[in-house]
């Protein structure tokens, strides 16, 4: 599996995550199968957003559109988001 791992600070949980919600439809068009979003235990503005994709080449093309860097503007990303391109390499056992 090809996944899209991201790390930023936002000014806001609650006004992120209606912005983030919104894209979801322009991701699942991208190749995004879906995610899941992490919050800092000790801060609940400090973000891991792990996103399954379709391909990595797909991830790569989302990542660099004009749409996510104005969804990111407008969700209230603080700085620079630290994006990572990574495949599944093995499970783990339980």
């Amino acid at each position: 599996m090809a996944y899209i791992l991201v790390h930023h600070k936002v000014e806001d949980y609650n006004k992120f995550k209606p912005v983030f919600d919104s894209h979801a439809s322009l991701r699942s068009e991208g190749g995004s199968r879906g995610g899941k979003i992490f919050r800092s235990t000790n801060d609940p503005n400090e973000l891991f957003v792990l996103l399954e994709w379709d391909s990595i080449a797909n991830a790569q093309k989302f990542a660099q559109s004009d749409s996510i860097k104005e969804a990111m503007k407008n969700a209230g990303v603080v700085g620079m988001p630290a994006i990572y391109f990574v495949e599944e390499a093995a499970k783990t056992a339980k």
